[in-house]
This record gives C-alpha cells, structure tokens and sequence, in this order.
C-alpha cells in the first residue's frame, strides 16, 4: 500500500511547489511596481527641491545684475549736464574743444570702470570720444540706426545692449539726450561691458544664460548656447535686429532644434561640451529691456538620487515580504514609519526657518522701501513749494515794476469821478435832471472800469496753488493786455491780437496770465523809442497742442541773448530795469503745464516768442 502512495503524493508537491514559485513571482513583480513607483514620486521631489534651490539662486544672480546695471544709471544724465559739451555741439569744428571734451571723456571712461563714452550730434554723428586715440575710435562714426540714439533723440533715455559695429565687442550702451533750444541739441552715450558678470557667472559652475526680449541668448556660460534664440525668430524680429545691427552677422539659431523654450521648470535636452544632456531650465526677469536670467541645471544627481531611493524602497518592500512570512512585518513598517515621520519633521523645521529668513529679509527691505517713499514724498513737496514761491515773487515783482502806470491808469477815473460829482450836484440844485442822470451814469461806467483795474490785479497777485483746466487763450490774453495797458498806453503801442475765442489750453489761468504778462511787457520794453511800435499775437492748434506765439518788431536778440535767455539772473534791459528771473520763472510755469517756451529772431525785425501747450483732452465750455 505504501509504494501506491507515492504517486498520489507527486502531484501534492507540485502544487506546493508552484505556489511558491508564484507567490515569489508575485513579491518579485510587486517589489518591482513599488520601485518604478516610488522612483516616479521621488524624481519628482528631487525635481521640486531643484527648482526650489534654483529659484534662489536665480534670484541672487538676478539681483546682482540688476546692481550692476543700475551702478551706472545717471552716468549719462550727468554728463549731460557739463557745459563743454553743448558748447562742441554748438561749435562742432573747434578743434581745441574737441580735444578737451575728449580728454574730458577719457577721464570719465577711466573713473567710471566703463567701456567707453561718446558724444553724437542731432543726426548721430560722433563728435568725441574716450577712445579717440586708438585704433577703433568712435569719432565720425555714425550710429544713427542704434535705438539708444533714436530714443535719446525722442527726449528719452537710451538703453540698449547690443555688439560694437566699430570694435566688435558687445556691451551696454546707456544714453541721455542734451536740452537744446528746440529739442535734445545731441546725445551722450555710456557703453558698459557685461564680461564681469560673465566671468561670475562662469566661475560658479553653474550652467547660466542670459536673454534679451526676443529670446536671443547673448551671455552663456556654454560657448555653444551663445547668440542661439529660445524659440525660432518671426521674420519681422530678424529684420528689426538686422536694421539696428544688434548682433552684428550672427546667424542666431534656435537653441533646441526649432523647439520653443519657455524655461518655467521644463526638461529639455540640450547640447552640453561635447555631448547632449538632460537639464531642468528655469528663468527670472532681470533689468528693465525684458531679460530673463536662464538656469540650465542637470537631472544627473536628481535621477542617481531618485533611483538610490526607488532601489531601496524595492529592497525595503521585498525585505518586509520575507519577514511577513516570520511575523516582522509589522514591527519593520513601524520602525520605517517612525523614520519617516523623524526625516519630515526635520524637513518641516529646516523650511519653516528658511520661510521665517525670507520674510524677515522681505519686511526689511519693504521698510526700507518705505522710508525712501517718504524721503521722495518730502523733497517734492519742497521743491513744490519752493517753485510756487518762486512763481509768486515773480508776479509781485511785475506789479512792482508796473505800479506808477497802475497809479496814473486809476488817478484819471478817479480825477474824472472828482470833477463829475461835483456837476452832479450843481445840475440838481439847477433841476437840469436830465443832465444830471448823464453825470451819475458816467461815474457808475468809470466805477466799474476801476473795478475791473482793481480786480484783474487782485486775481494777478493773489497766491494760490496751481490747478489745470480749460483756460480760454483769447481771455488770458484780453486780460494780460488790460495789466500792461498802462505801459501800451506809454509807448502809443498796438497790441494785435489774432485769437479763435474758441480755442483752449490745459493750464492755470493765473500762471498762465503771468507767463503772457511777462512776454508782453518785454516786447513793449523792446520797442521803446521807437516809432508805430507794434506786437502780434497769433495762436494756432496742431492735434493735441496749441502754439501761441508773441512777436515784437524792436531790434531783435543777439545770439549771446539766446543761448542764455531762460537763465536765472540774465537779462538784456539795463541796470535796475529787470531782475532777470521772469522768463525763468515763465519756462518754469509752461514745462509744469507739461508745454515748451522757446525763443529767436523773426524773419524780418524784431523777436518771437512761442508757448505750445497741450489742448484739454475734451474741449468743452469755457470755465465759468
């Protein structure tokens, strides 16, 4: 009986046999789904702590090239206030001029620790340099096609970065246009060189890039990746770049193979030394032209890390299958638990102090923001006050000058009402009503012209903060006449004033009023001893601005007189005659009404005088 048991028990063995075998496949294939993943889940925690750490580090290279763009910001502005300069531009061929300003210029470059410093004339020719003795001086070179010079010309400041047509090499050109009498007279342009901050950038290992608006990579620690675009060019970006030759003839391929990088934390496989590699880009915005920071870091340690932790999770997971068979498992799963839990706390602490860091960091740097809104708060409010002040001596000081015609102008209705008052009363006692009603309406209209007199000057002195609105061109103007009639009267002038009653500026009546008094005055001042003096007024809207021009028919002004008639201080009339503050104060009144005071000779004898100021956005109604 025994040997026919052995066959029945074959089969019973098998089956054994084959559960174990497929419960080890089973742990096997399990052990491995666990490993791919947490592989998964793990490459992308090591994904976010890269961004993570990326984006600090992006933000400190950012800030540093944001210092150092801005170390230099007002270098231009500065110099363009130098008087050599305007005097070059205003003597172009004086030699002995040209080689001080560029002497000038030189010293500046050296101090400055810039690439160079020139000066262009209205169409962008250039006049002088700091490298005006080597080899690739700017001088007569024209770099009238570069936006820095466009913009400066506009009235704007410059910025622009872009390869050297003349010396090949790229930089940072900042500029600032030179006030001229109608329009910047020329443009002063710094060019500062990047290649510290590429040398930095280098130095730190890290795979960095920097981008203008277009998407055009001019820096790159990768030689490969320079002058190569994020995405493919529109055909209008490359006609543009080529008009103003930013990049000189680089071909400016795509980075990717035609693949449009947006570097939010994308991976993308990029050319790297001699071999392509996996990188994570991220990006930050840098400067004011639209340039991001770009950050091409590799997924290498990220995906050694990833798989180190799938492999020992796929360990860990077939380790606590074999001690579920001897009864261990839930001992090791509370010890790994409590592992786990020890790495999060410490994980929550460490962000925790890196979160409390970031905003103290952030409410220090939001004070001293603060503090430095106040400071500015402060100064305008000063230099407002300051202005007005200014624009109040100087209507008080034309009443000064104006007050013995303002006597006689009021003495003749006063003598008038004197010698009516009395007929007035002999008339009655004569019963000659009639005559005597004629007398009373007499002295009621000479009332009112000395309440006109009296009332005009009162609102001509009176102190008040400057507020815009419609103002009426023609009645400014009947009102400037009616202040300085008495010196018309003096010197048997005509006023002729051409003015639509309907056209308007955006202004303050009385600063406005002022500006035309002062104007008025000195055309009368000019024609003085002469015979059939004269003056025209004329006004004129173009778009959006109005053109108001005085012109008198003296003798003219020299070309001393107009280089520096709106100077504080400077006057033509002879001693004790004028301060010479009000054409000064009157450029003041016109630029705060966002207008232009411009002077010069006009086609046949005498002077002229042009305000444009802007018209109210919608001409309405007169203001009552």
């Amino acid at each position: 009986m025994s040997v026919l048991t052995f066959p029945s028990a074959l089969p019973h063995l098998h089956r054994l046999r084959r559960r174990t075998v497929f419960g080890a496949l089973a742990g096997l294939v399990l052990c491995v789904l666990v490993a791919l993943a947490a592989y998964g889940l793990l490459l992308q925690e090591q994904l976010a702590q890269q961004r993570q750490a990326n984006a600090q580090r992006l933000s400190a290279y950012a800030l540093s090239l944001d210092n150092l763009l801005a170390r230099h910001e007002t270098l231009p502005y500065v110099l363009s206030l130098d008087g050599r300069l305007a005097n070059l531009l205003a003597r172009p061929t004086d030699a002995a001029l040209t080689a001080e300003v560029n002497r000038y210029l030189e010293g500046v470059q050296r101090r400055a620790g810039v690439a160079a410093v020139f000066l262009l004339d209205r169409h962008g020719q250039t006049l002088a340099a700091s490298n005006w003795h080597t080899p690739q001086s700017f001088v007569g070179q024209s770099y009238a096609f570069r936006p820095y010079f466009r913009d400066a010309a506009e009235g704007r400041p410059g910025r622009f970065y872009g390869i050297g047509n003349t010396t090949r090499t790229p930089g940072f050109f900042l500029s600032a246009p030179l006030p001229g009498p109608s329009g910047p007279a020329g443009v002063v342009v710094v060019k500062v060189s990047l290649d510290g901050i590429e040398r930095t950038w280098r130095a730190s290992g890290d795979h960095l890039a920097l981008a203008d608006r277009d998407g055009v990579l001019f820096i790159a620690t990768e030689p490969a990746w320079q002058y190569r675009t994020l995405a493919p060019l529109p055909p209008e970006v490359r006609r543009r770049l080529q008009d103003n030759r930013q990049y000189g003839d680089q071909r400016l391929p795509p980075l990717a193979d035609g693949v449009a990088i947006h570097a939010g934390g994308e991976r993308l496989r990029l050319p790297l030394g001699r071999q392509r590699a996996d990188l994570l880009a991220q990006s930050h915005p840098a400067g004011s032209l639209g340039w991001r920071v770009l950050l091409f870091s590799e997924l290498t340690e990220a995906r050694q890390a990833a798989a180190g932790g799938a492999a020992a999770i796929g360990f860990a997971m077939a380790f606590v299958l074999v001690l579920a068979v001897y009864g261990q498992q839930r001992r090791r799963r509370l010890a790994e638990r409590r592992a786990a839990q020890a790495e999060l706390r410490r994980v929550e602490a460490e962000l925790e102090t890196r979160i409390a860091e970031r905003t103290a960091a952030l409410q220090a740097a939001n004070t001293a923001l603060a503090n430095r809104v106040d400071a500015l708060k402060r100064t305008e409010s000063i230099l407002r006050e300051t202005r007005d002040s200014a624009v109040q001596a100087g209507k008080l000081a034309v009443l000064g000058q104006m007050a013995a015609g303002v006597t006689h102008e009021l003495n003749q209705p006063l003598a008038a009402l004197n010698t009516l008052s009395d007929n007035a009363v002999k008339l009655i006692e004569l019963t000659r009503y009639d005559e005597a009603r004629d007398n009373l309406s007499l002295i009621g209209q000479l009332t009112g012209r000395l309440g006109r007199i009296i009332g005009q000057l009162k609102s001509f002195a009176r102190q008040a903060p400057a507020e815009t609105a419609a103002v009426s061109v023609a009645q400014a103007v009947e009102h400037a006449c009616l202040i300085v009639e008495p010196r018309r009267r003096e010197l048997e002038a005509v006023i002729a004033a051409d003015i639509d009653p309907t056209l308007q500026v955006q202004a303050d009546v009385v600063r406005l009023e002022q500006v035309l008094v002062n104007l008025l005055r000195n055309g009368l001042d000019a024609m003085a001893g002469q015979p059939a003096p004269r003056l025209d007024l004329n006004a004129t809207r173009h778009g959006t601005r109005l053109r108001l021009t005085v012109r008198d028919h003296g003798p003219g002004l020299p070309a001393e007189a107009l280089e520096r008639l709106f100077e504080p201080f400077y006057t033509t009339k002879p001693a004790g005659q004028g301060l010479g503050l009000g054409l000064a104060i009157s450029l003041a009144i016109v630029e705060s009404f966002g207008g232009t005071l411009t002077a010069g000779n006009a086609n046949g004898p005498g002077a002229v005088f042009r305000l444009d100021l802007p018209v109210p956005p919608l001409s309405g109604d007169l203001p009552r």
